[in-house]
C-alpha cells in the first residue's frame, strides 16, 4: 500500500500527516524546520521527532513513503529549499514536493480549482489560481519587504506606531507592554532591542496587540484594521490579474472565491474583519470563505496527485 506524507512547515511551528490512498492516518505537531526562523541543528531535532512519532505511533517506515509534500514559507530562499530538499532525502524514501505554503492552503480550499487564498500567519502571502490552472501571486516577499496583516508585521508595526504615538501625543500602552514582554527596563532600551541585528522575534507581540486593541488602545486597533486592509489590497491584485487573464463571460466578470488561512486570519477577528469588509467594498457579491483553510490536507492532495 502506497504512503504519503504532507507538511506545512509555519514559521513557528510544523504539522506532517501520514496518510494512505484513502485516509488519514496520523498528524503530528513540532515546532519550525524553516531555516528562516530556526538554526540547522534546531531544525533537524524538530524533524526527526515528528518523523519518530510517525513511526512509532504507525508502524510506517519513512522510507516506505511514496511522495512527501512540503509546503513552505520562504520557498524562494536558497538555504530554505536546500536544507529540505536533503533532509527529507536522508530520512524519508520517494519523491518530494517542495511548493509555497499558500499554495498548499490554496488546494485545501480549491483543489486544483479556481479561488484565491488570503494567508496570514508569521508571515503573509496570497495566491490565486484562474480558470486554466495558472497560479498567481502577490506579497510573500518575506518579513523585511513585505509580510502585510502577518504577525510579524503586527508585532513591528505596533511599535513603530507606538513610537509615534510619543510624537502625536497620543496615548497607548503598546511600548509598556512590549517592555514587559522582554523584560527591559525603559524605551531607550526598547529602542536598541528593536534595532538589534538579526532583529528581534517581532510576531511574539502579535498576541499583546490583539490583547489590547480588545481592551480599547485606538492605536492597537490601527494596526489591526491597517493590516487587514492591506491583505484586502494584495487579494485585490490577485483577482485582478485573474480578471487579465480570463474572458469575460457575457461582458461581465465574476470574481473567484477568496478563502484565509494562517493563524492570524483564523484567530484575529479585527484583521479578518478588515480584508473581508475592504473586499467586499470592491467586490459586493464576492464569495468569502469564513472558515479558516486546513493547509495540511492540500499537501496530501498534492502528494496523492504527484504534482
Amino acid at each position: 500500500m502506497p504512503y504519503f506524507l504532507a507538511v506545512d512547515a509555519g514559521g513557528t511551528k510544523t504539522e506532517f500527516a501520514l496518510a494512505d490512498e484513502e485516509r488519514e492516518l496520523l498528524r503530528v505537531r513540532t515546532g519550525a524546520i524553516q531555516r528562516q526562523r530556526v538554526n540547522e541543528q534546531t531544525a533537524q531535532q524538530n524533524l526527526d521527532e515528528a518523523l519518530s512519532q510517525l513511526e512509532s505511533l504507525t508502524g510506517v517506515a519513512m522510507q516506505s513513503v511514496r511522495r512527501s509534500c512540503v509546503g513552505t514559507s520562504g520557498i524562494t530562499v536558497p538555504v530554505v529549499t536546500q536544507w529540505l530538499r536533503e533532509a527529507f532525502a536522508a530520512s524519508v524514501g520517494g519523491e518530494l514536493l517542495l511548493i509555497g505554503d499558500v499554495e498548499i492552503a490554496l488546494d485545501a480550499c480549491f483543489p486544483g480549482a479556481r479561488g484565491v487564498l488570503v494567508l496570514a500567519g508569521t508571515g503573509s502571502n496570497i495566491a490565486g489560481r484562474s480558470s486554466d490552472g495558472t497560479i498567481v501571486t502577490a506579497g510573500g516577499w518575506g518579513p523585511a519587504l513585505a509580510d502585510q496583516g502577518s504577525g510579524h508585521f503586527i508585532g513591528r508595526e505596533a511599535l513603530r506606531r507606538g513610537f509615534l504615538a510619543i510624537d502625536q501625543e497620543r496615548p497607548t500602552t503598546l511600548l509598556t507592554r512590549a517592555m514587559q514582554h522582554w523584560k527591559l527596563p525603559s524605551l531607550a532600551v526598547l529602542i536598541e532591542h528593536a534595532n538589534t541585528k538579526p532583529s528581534p522575534d517581532f510576531s511574539a507581540l502579535a498576541p499583546l496587540v490583539v490583547a489590547e486593541a480588545a481592551d480599547g488602545d485606538p492605536v492597537a486597533q490601527e494596526v489591526l484594521k491597517e493590516g487587514g486592509q492591506d491583505l484586502a489590497y494584495l487579494a485585490g491584485l490577485v483577482i485582478q490579474r485573474i480578471r487579465k487573464m480570463e474572458p469575460a463571460s457575457n461582458g461581465s466578470f465574476l470574481p473567484p472565491p477568496v478563502a484565509v488561512a494562517g493563524s492570524i486570519l483564523g484567530k484575529v477577528a479585527p484583521v479578518r474583519e478588515a480584508l473581508t469588509q475592504s473586499l467586499r467594498h470592491t467586490y459586493p457579491d464576492l464569495q468569502i470563505i469564513d472558515a479558516p483553510a486546513d493547509p495540511i490536507t492540500g499537501a496530501l492532495w498534492r502528494a496523492r496527485q504527484g504534482k
